[in-house]
């Protein structure tokens, strides 16, 4: 009688254990495993060692060894120019005349005044002469002899100063002819006939005959790879064949205030008679890197952390991403050479690089199309 009960109750027992096993298998069927952290695709490529020279090339133009304007060293008035621009002179030839009429009379009083010196002189010597024999006979007194010998002293002195003057009343007169010192060309104008100038003011421009260079204007982030004597090959435009040997001769140590640029100097290493002043010239020179182990990147793969350069570098070890401070060493164009920071063989972002961030996965890949590879 007893065991229908305890059925029923066994059936309610079981019916109850088979709902909470259905429970907690729903529930375990509610809980995930976690997915991975999906990896962003990253246009990421090994970083290229940079050869062990670059190549700089800058435009030039052909000047003269030694260029300077031409002046005269006294003020006047222009009267007469004998030379023309482009014009070859030669030692000794006469370029230019000042009016000198002015000169020429302060020549003759000098000239006047030295003859009045020269009077005085002659009879301070013969009144000393005289005076010193009546001393000797103690005739005149010591005071009186004294005299005499110290106007002899002054005439000698007034003769001095008149002569000198006399001579430079003579440069002041030739100073007035403007003549070629040496040989050379004529390579600006700068005062017209009838002009009244200044002592000193440019007349002409004037280039020597003999040695050219070629000057070039370097900027500012490209002058620390160049140096005086460094080899350079120059190129004319309106000299077809081989490029002329040159070196580097000189690099302004001051920037152009106007331009920000460095002038640089360099001679060529053989005069070429084809070589004429103001051509235009391609000047290639072979720079060294600053770094052995430097590597080249393309512009778009530089990130700038504040005011400091740096590169996004992709970990091997779980390909996250790296935020690397670098040193640059050039700009160009379109790529930039990197010292410090970064070794060649390193996996670097080369495009969107503020479209990254730090720590982040991601999956490198190369250009879809070959064509559209940075490097």
């Amino acid at each position: 009688m007893t065991y229908p009960l305890f059925t029923a109750g066994a059936r309610r027992t079981a019916a109850w254990l088979a709902t909470a096993a259905a429970l907690a298998l729903l529930a375990g069927c509610g809980r995930q495993a976690p997915e991975a952290e999906a990896a962003r695709p990253v246009i990421a490529l090994p970083a290229p060692a940079a050869d062990g020279t670059q190549t700089l090339r800058f435009p030039g133009e052909i000047h003269a060894r030694y260029e300077m304007p031409l002046a005269f060293r006294v003020p006047g008035q222009l009267i007469g120019r004998e030379a023309r621009l482009g014009d070859t002179v030669k030692k000794g030839q006469v370029l230019a005349r000042l009016d000198d009429a002015d000169a020429g009379k302060n020549e003759a009083a000098a000239r006047a005044a030295l003859d009045a010196a020269a009077h005085r002189l002659d009879y301070a010597t013969r009144q000393r002469d005289r005076d010193e024999a009546q001393a000797g006979e103690n005739l005149i007194s010591q005071l009186q002899l004294e005299q005499t010998r110290d106007a002899y002293a002054s005439a000698l002195a007034a003769q001095t100063q008149a002569k000198q003057q006399y001579e430079l009343s003579r440069n002041q007169s030739r100073y007035t002819t403007l003549v070629a010192d040496r040989d050379g060309a004529i390579t600006s104008e700068h005062a017209e006939v009838g002009q009244v100038l200044a002592a000193g003011q440019a007349v002409f421009g004037f280039a020597w005959s003999g040695e050219r260079d070629v000057y070039v204007d370097v900027p500012e982030a490209r002058v620390g790879a160049v140096r005086p004597g460094q080899a350079a090959q120059v190129s004319l435009l309106s000299v077809q064949g081989t490029p002329l040997a040159a070196h580097v001769r000189e690099v302004a140590p001051a920037a152009d205030p106007q331009t920000r640029t460095y002038r640089v100097k360099l001679g060529l290493d053989a005069p070429d008679p084809r070589v004429r002043l103001g051509m235009t010239a391609d000047v290639a020179l072979g720079a060294e890197a600053s770094a052995a182990k430097a590597v080249r990147l393309p512009a778009t793969a530089l990130f700038h952390q504040g005011e400091h350069p740096a590169v996004w570098v992709v970990r091997p070890a779980d390909a996250t991403l790296e935020l690397r401070p670098v040193t640059v060493l050039r700009y160009g164009e379109r790529d930039v050479l990197v010292g410090t920071g970064l070794a060649a063989g390193e996996r670097v972002v080369m495009q969107g690089v503020h479209a990254v961030s730090a720590g982040e996965k991601v999956s490198p890949m190369a250009p879809p199309h070959a064509e559209d590879s940075p490097l």
